[in-house]
């Protein structure tokens, strides 16, 4: 029986509209066109443009037969198309598939395959890899191949289509009438994260979880109308954490940036006035690990975000003594990146360094728009003691979750067992609801923020002749946070070196993937012969950096 507040009240386009994080940009560019949007060398771009260059973009795809849930690959680094394309692509009704600069030509074919691109927008920077990697490729289907040309980096060394970036855009209308999805739960982005297997798995974005985890990181941030965000994260990794349409959304400042090296960094906050940026450990330390002359003359009062790893004494430390407020966020890219927070507290400001770093080392709370976030018994699904001490599986649910591994059913059944989210990392909680990870429970290694699939690299090492069995696990790095570390059970007779096995590991991999440590000897085995990969954490330092 219907309820009286059912009847005649139907939804409609007068009550309700899907969230969408393209409404963001359409505002901004109402409301303040002339703010700049995008600095980018000389460039300086403001938001009525920037809009009308996204529609452009959804305009000439359409034209191209290319729309409603076709995927539309990048190869970009961290400049204006790479903006654009985070909300023309979709503009299109077509799925933003933001690939990894750094991986190898093999994983680039395959994503390409696996995600059915119909078309490519490489810099020139990644044209050599993307030529090799389209070489690769399986499918028959013909790409559109759209080359861009950057005044920063100089002139293409290598054209892989005859149709430029900006010949594109000249095709579009830059008043596309474009539409927001007839559903929310439509697909916005793709983005490939390493697994327990060797193929990475295609995690799917919604509209509305974009657009819901953008507004969070604006609340988690108190992030004010027209900040200026310094791009130090890579717009491959989980979109931005979603920032790309964060910015838009309080109508601030994409600050590009081709390279992460401190003196650009530095020099950026200065002249421009950067407010807010993200970034592995890795970026943060490089910044307070940099010649005091290059840090002269910087903002107070830059906010910081960082994930990937705990942030340790030294650099929270480092960072005070730079100004900077740092926050700590921890997801996954099936969570769009950043979806808790470890949100501080005014008393903390009055504890010792060590203890304000204990605190500030967990993983925190939900974000804002996520539904919920627990640390359960994965067999009982029940949430384990609030003690500190007790460890389960973190889970996650709601708002800010993918709609699944692209077709990968039983990966996406398995991640959604039971209503909620499997991290696959384990954890414990506090009493006042703090999680903290205290253990990895897939064979993931985090490098720079970087996730790398052990077994990827072990079918490599397995590859090498004179290897009889490989196994690699991660290894503390005081810069990287991890790297891989391989152990090595040779052939009888074989004779090979380190440098060996790391060569031919360059040969097949991408640079962050290859091992930086190699240890040869018998490996630790079962009676029924599978290697014991606690034994190697052990003995690499893993196990006893995760449990600090």
């Amino acid at each position: 029986m219907s309820s009286i507040f059912d009847q005649h009240l139907e939804r409609n386009a007068a009550n309700y509209a899907p969230l969408s994080p393209l409404s963001f940009i359409e505002r901004t560019a109402e409301v303040y066109p002339e703010r700049l949007a995008i600095v980018h060398g000389s460039l300086r771009q403001n938001w009525r443009d920037t809009y009308a260059r996204c529609r452009r973009l959804a305009s000439a795809l359409r034209q191209r037969g290319i729309g409603k849930n076709d995927t539309v690959a990048v190869m970009l680094p961290n400049t204006p198309p790479m903006v654009e394309a985070h909300f023309g692509v979709p503009m299109a009704g077509a799925v933003l598939n933001a690939l990894n600069t750094r991986l190898d030509p093999e994983a680039i074919a395959f994503m390409l395959d696996h995600g059915e691109a119909r078309a490519v927008i490489v810099d020139p920077e990644f044209a050599p890899v993307m030529a090799k990697a389209l070489a690769l490729r399986q499918n028959p289907q013909p790409l559109l191949l759209i080359d861009v040309e950057d005044a920063v980096y100089g002139p293409a060394a290598q054209r892989l289509g005859s149709l430029s970036y900006e010949d594109l855009l000249a095709e579009g209308d830059p008043q596309f009438a474009w539409e927001l999805p007839a559903d929310e739960w439509d697909a916005i982005a793709l983005n490939y994260t390493s697994g327990t297997t060797g193929n990475p798995k295609g995690v799917v974005y919604h509209h509305r979880g974009a657009a819901l985890n953008a507004i969070s990181n604006v609340l988690e941030w108190d992030m004010p109308k027209h900040a200026v965000y310094l791009w130090t994260l890579p717009m491959f990794h989980c979109n931005g954490w979603c920032f790309p349409w964060t910015v838009a959304a309080r109508a601030g400042v994409n600050v590009c940036l081709r390279r992460v090296e401190a003196q650009a960094i530095f020099d950026a906050m200065r002249q421009h006035g950067v407010t807010h940026y993200c970034g592995a450990p890795i970026v943060h330390s490089l910044l307070v690990n940099a010649p005091a002359a290059l840090k002269e003359g910087v903002p107070k009062g830059i906010k910081a975000m960082v994930a990937g790893a705990a942030p340790p004494a030294s650099m929270i430390e480092g960072m005070e003594m730079l100004g900077f407020d740092l926050t700590h966020v921890y997801g996954l890219t099936e969570v769009y990146g950043p979806a808790t927070v470890c949100a501080k507290h005014e008393a903390w400001n009055q504890l010792d360094i060590g203890e304000r770093a204990r605190l500030n080392a967990r993983q925190g709370v939900r974000y804002h728009l996520e539904r919920d976030v627990r640390v359960l018994d994965p067999e009982t699904m029940q949430p384990v003691p609030q003690d500190g001490e007790t460890m389960g599986e973190i889970m996650f649910r709601g708002n800010i979750a993918m709609k699944g591994y692209l077709k990968n059913p039983e990966a996406t059944a398995e991640a959604f067992r039971g209503g909620w989210f499997h991290s696959g990392d384990l954890g414990v909680q506090y009493p006042d609801g703090y999680i903290k990870i205290k253990d990895r429970s897939k064979d993931i290694i985090i490098s720079g923020g970087e996730n790398i699939s052990s077994i990827e690299v072990e079918d490599v090492l397995y590859r090498h002749p004179a290897v009889l069995a490989a196994a690699v696990v991660a290894k503390p790095d005081p810069k990287w946070g991890e790297t891989p570390c391989a152990f090595i059970e040779l052939k009888p007779g074989a004779q090979v070196t380190a440098e060996d096995i790391i060569a031919h590991c360059r040969a097949h991999l991408a640079g962050f993937k290859v091992p930086r440590a190699v240890v040869f000897g018998e490996l630790p085995k079962t009676s029924t012969g599978k290697i014991q990969k606690f034994e190697l954490r052990k003995q690499a330092g893993s196990a006893a950096a995760l449990d600090a």
